[in-house]
């Protein structure tokens, strides 16, 4: 074997990347020899083995998936069905899942649910049966909900859920985020600054008419023996905080709003610049997730942070572990949420010193 660059030829054109059987004939030996030290196979000589992973490093070769699915039996492929891939825990969690799939060799594709109707839901979920390999559902929505039901008994899956009401069994391969704790932990946070209440601006719930983030806030408030206000219902965007926002912004007796996600954040700042009411001077905002913007609001967003990325790169190990049968199946939830304070949670105005402001910085 001569010692040129294995991507150019004699002339230095580029060649065609090296095959199983390119290999085979520099090591002298058959194509299906280089397939079980490729494999591990333990039958194969230590001289031969030696022989064939010189020409591997010699020619570049590099396993290709499709080979290697039919050399093993198993389609080493992921397909992860979404009902959204732009907000940012969805974005992120793919992000996860893709990371963690490129480091074990899985080739990753998405399966968009494009509606939550059941026709097209199973649709879906056929195809992603039919591309073979493992499943991942992010079920934060009802399309998602259905897509993780509809998936049959064989296909390999697992679920990226809300948090369970209770420990689901272990034949559920699960992963969430406490979201319950983490909205406890953000309205502890603006009820210790002195607030009697925390209004609350909810996203969508994917299983259940109450959230877990709706939950976590309510038992704070229960806790501290602050009153509950009506909850009102955002969306998954701006445009639904700043409606909500434009209707809490005529309330005096508003000091405090926690919003679902920091989209919901962002459009209740908006309502209430447009209707002159000052944050946090006469009302405090939290949001949730900890979206890139959020640090660079103004003013900046106190938030609670979600390992998005974390989750996806669990789920990948979950059913990793399940498709080459190393790891049992076990649910479990990832990470601790992390209560961010920013400069747009303060003293509510009556329980400010004159002349002094309330400013938290980021943590």
């Amino acid at each position: 074997m001569t010692g040129h660059n294995p991507g150019m030829n004699v002339t230095g054109h580029t060649r065609r990347p090296a095959s199983i059987r390119d290999v085979a004939t520099a090591a002298g030996v058959s194509y299906q020899t280089v397939s079980r030290v490729i494999n591990g196979h333990p039958s194969v000589r230590p001289s031969t083995r030696e022989r064939v992973l010189a020409a591997i490093e010699e020619l570049g070769f590099r396993r290709n998936a499709t080979a290697l699915a039919l050399a093993s039996g198993r389609t080493r492929a992921v397909t992860v069905l979404t009902a959204n891939t732009t907000h940012h825990g969805y974005a992120s969690i793919l992000q996860g899942i893709e990371e963690e799939a490129r480091a074990a060799s899985y080739t990753m594709a998405i399966g968009v649910l494009e509606s939550a109707e059941e026709a097209a839901v199973a649709a879906a979920v056929q195809r992603a049966a039919d591309a073979g390999g493992g499943l991942i559902v992010i079920a934060y929505d009802p399309a998602g909900v259905r897509a993780l039901k509809a998936v049959p008994a064989e296909l390999p899956v697992v679920g990226v859920v809300e948090t369970p009401t209770g420990r689901p069994g272990d034949d559920r391969p699960w992963v969430w985020t406490d979201d319950r704790e983490a909205a406890y932990e953000a309205t502890r946070h603006l009820l210790s600054l002195g607030h009697e209440t925390v209004h609350y601006v909810a996203i969508p719930s994917s299983t259940r008419r109450t959230s877990a983030r709706t939950t976590g806030w309510r038992q704070a408030l229960k806790e501290a023996g602050a009153p509950e206000p009506t909850s009102l219902q955002g969306s998954w965007g701006p445009a639904g905080g700043y409606a909500a926002g434009l209707e809490l912004a005529k309330s005096a007796g508003v000091t405090a709003i926690l919003c679902g996600n920091d989209d919901l954040a962002l459009g209740v700042l908006r309502a209430l610049h447009e209707t002159g009411r000052s944050v946090p001077g006469e009302i405090s905002v939290a949001g949730f997730d900890d979206a890139p913007h959020s640090a660079y609001l103004t003013p900046s967003l106190t938030t609670v942070r979600l390992d998005f990325a974390g989750l996806g790169r669990a789920a990948f190990a979950l059913l990793h572990g399940v498709l080459e049968e190393s790891a049992p199946i076990a649910p479990h939830p990832v990470s601790v949420p992390e209560l961010v304070v920013r400069e747009s949670s303060g003293r509510p105005p009556a329980t400010e010193r004159p002349g002094t402001a309330v400013l938290h910085p980021c943590s």
